[in-house]
């Protein structure tokens, strides 16, 4: 019987380890890949207290090694199920590899990048069509790449972009970014960045890597030919919930709703970082909001696991 079972490896739940382990608990951190989400593909993170200019990927293996010094046990596996128990029951975690019985579990799998859904991106994938402009940004020296969206990660990859690429265009369906000011300034300012407004890509084409776009205009509905070497799509995120028991409850974009102290509707389920609805997705946030939830499970572990009434 765990005291707690931390599902995902990103800042929330590297964090909630953290804490979890210095406070002797009983803790597993299940992670299908290797820590960090997000932030491992993250070229530089300004805006970490304490760490100006530091990488993703450097920042991720501080918290890791800070957490496994403390104690926390990490095991690579991929969460299949949750099987909520009630009582001394405690809940049960099903991986590919295991079966975990706990009496909290905190889920910190954070989100994924949406995709467009036109012909031509699924083919494409890794051949010209990319979704993390760290990943691949080296692949397109001298080479015109497109950005499609228009908030702060991809005007942000855009702007990384334009350290390997001679031109970066940004195609977004709205006359204007929704990016953070500042950003769009740099944006707006930078002599290889251009845009294209009121538009969508409605095509991907190449034989066999990525040498075109299909443009439409949204206001004409002209549909243009756009030569490119490559397309970075940065349309928002989807939650990491395919594991997840109907039961608990989600907002509409299948976000966790919790309440302050990152509770779910389920008793001994708490929820921490990008997975959960909120307005700010950030580093930052994510380590707050997985320390609050740990001071919530140390409360619920020692307080309610064993009332029936409050079960």
């Amino acid at each position: 019987m765990y005291d707690l079972v931390i599902i995902g490896g990103g800042p929330a739940g590297l964090t909630a380890g953290i804490y979890a382990a210095r406070s002797k608990m009983n803790v597993v951190m299940l992670e299908k890949m290797m820590p960090g989400g997000n932030v491992s593909i993250t070229a530089e993170v300004e805006n970490y207290p304490g760490t100006p200019g530091i990488s993703g990927p450097e920042l991720i293996v501080n918290m890791e090694k800070q957490a496994r010094d403390f104690g926390l046990e990490i095991k690579s596996e991929e969460v299949l199920s949750i099987e909520v128990g009630a009582g001394t029951n405690g809940h049960t975690i099903k991986s590919d590899s295991a079966e975990y019985v706990t009496k909290s579990i905190l889920i910190a799998t954070g989100s994924s990048p949406r995709r467009l859904g036109i012909d031509g991106e699924e083919e494409h994938i890794g051949r010209g069509v990319s979704y993390c402009a760290t990943c691949d940004g080296a692949f397109y020296r001298e080479k015109h790449v497109a950005v499609v969206g228009g908030g702060d990660s991809a005007v942000e990859e855009g702007l990384f972009l334009t350290k390997f690429a001679k031109r970066v265009t940004i195609i977004h369906r709205r006359d204007k970014l929704r990016a953070t000011k500042i950003i769009q300034e740099k944006a707006m300012k930078h002599p290889k960045v251009d845009f294209i407004w009121d538009s969508v890509v409605d095509a991907i084409e190449g034989t066999p890597t990525v040498n075109n776009l299909k443009v439409r205009n949204l206001k004409t509905e002209e549909v243009s030919d756009f030569p490119v070497d490559g397309i970075f799509i940065f349309v928002g995120y989807i939650p990491g919930i395919e594991f997840l028991p109907g039961i608990i409850d989600k907002d509409s974009s299948g976000y966790i709703i919790t309440d302050m102290l990152m509770h779910t509707n389920i008793p001994g389920i708490f929820a921490a970082g990008d997975i959960i609805a909120k307005k700010q997705r950030q580093i930052v946030t994510a380590c707050g909001d997985a320390a609050t939830a740990i001071k919530s499970i140390e409360h619920y572990n020692e307080w309610y696991y064993e009332d029936e009434q409050y079960l």
